[in-house]
């Protein structure tokens, strides 16, 4: 396991669905008003599960080395989008409880990993394989 990828079979479809999950991010982030589909369940748990999914999602693709770098990424993602929000919206600012609630999401989804679920690429590709 050398690099920041698990040797995984199918690296291509798994890169391009992180490209994904990152640009729906991005997008939900800086979509004046907020994505209307999800207004009801509340910001700050949209922002967390967000977060959690893209913890949960990049740590199933690297190994266990780089999970201080996924949750440093991410971090770095929520402050990111949080900025660009206050320079490039109108009606959207930066808020320090958001960026509170990106990190716990990410906080979780690397604890998730350490306890079981990093990795889980590999499992689903060897299931993938059986069929």
């Amino acid at each position: 396991m050398t690099g920041w990828w698990l040797p995984l079979c199918y690296r291509r479809v798994w890169f391009a669905l992180s490209c994904v999950l990152i640009g729906a991010v991005v997008v939900g982030s800086l979509t004046p008003g907020g994505v209307p589909q999800l207004t009801h369940i509340g910001d700050k748990w949209q922002h967390a599960f967000s977060y959690l999914v893209l913890a949960t999602w990049f740590v199933g693709l690297a190994p266990r080395r780089t999970y201080p770098w996924i949750a440093t990424g991410l971090v770095l993602l929520g402050f990111t989008m949080e900025v660009l929000q206050y320079a490039l919206t109108s009606d959207r600012m930066a808020d320090a409880r958001d960026m509170t609630a990106n990190s716990i999401g990410v906080a979780i989804g690397i604890v998730l990993a350490y306890v079981g679920l990093g990795s889980w690429a590999q499992r689903v590709e060897s299931w993938l394989n059986q069929r």
